[in-house]
């Protein structure tokens, strides 16, 4: 196991340990719960969106909740599938880079749906099977949108991802992002 994956499991614990503690009542009175229809306008019509949950995406998306959390970027509550997402990265994010992340963590919720483990410790993060397949959702929409390959290899590449791990991360997605 990583550095990056043991420091994620360990938070992922550490958070699932608290969160039957009053401390949890402390978190939500500086965090904000709502409807994800109420905050994400039109995704029950995005193709990319109908694509991952088909016939079901309205329903889903009416039962979503989301959670307005004050760190991180954005994810999925691996208790109950809930979305969580940082106020602040919606504020001062690139939406186009946002947009793209809630088409991941979209799929993440349906991988929760159907009973799979989001932060299996077994694998490093850019090999976990859950990641592979919520990156290559994304950058499939990252292509249908007219992201040339540079640009997708920019959003995929997180702060503490070196180039090694990135081009990992694309050879697991099975992903063509070399400039033509």
């Amino acid at each position: 196991m990583s550095f990056q994956s043991g420091v994620e499991y360990v938070a992922g614990r550490f958070m699932r340990l608290f969160s039957g503690l009053p401390l949890r009542v402390l978190v939500h009175l500086v965090s904000q719960k709502g409807d994800f229809m109420d905050y994400f306008r039109g995704f029950e019509k995005n193709r990319a969106v109908r694509g991952i949950f088909g016939d079901k995406t309205e329903a889903v998306l009416r039962n979503l909740k989301v959670d307005f959390i004050w760190f991180g970027y954005m994810g999925v509550n691996d208790s109950d599938g809930h979305l969580m997402v940082n106020k602040r990265y919606l504020s001062t994010g690139s939406k186009v880079d946002i947009y793209l992340d809630v088409i991941h963590e979209l799929c993440h919720v349906k991988q929760h749906m159907e009973g799979r483990d989001l932060f299996d410790p077994r694998y490093d993060y850019v090999d976990r099977p859950t990641e592979i397949e919520a990156y290559r959702y994304a950058v499939q929409e990252a292509k249908r949108i007219g992201l040339i390959a540079a640009e997708i290899r920019l959003y995929l590449k997180v702060e503490w991802m070196t180039s090694e791990v990135l081009d990992r991360l694309v050879r697991n997605m099975g992903v063509d992002l070399e400039e033509t």
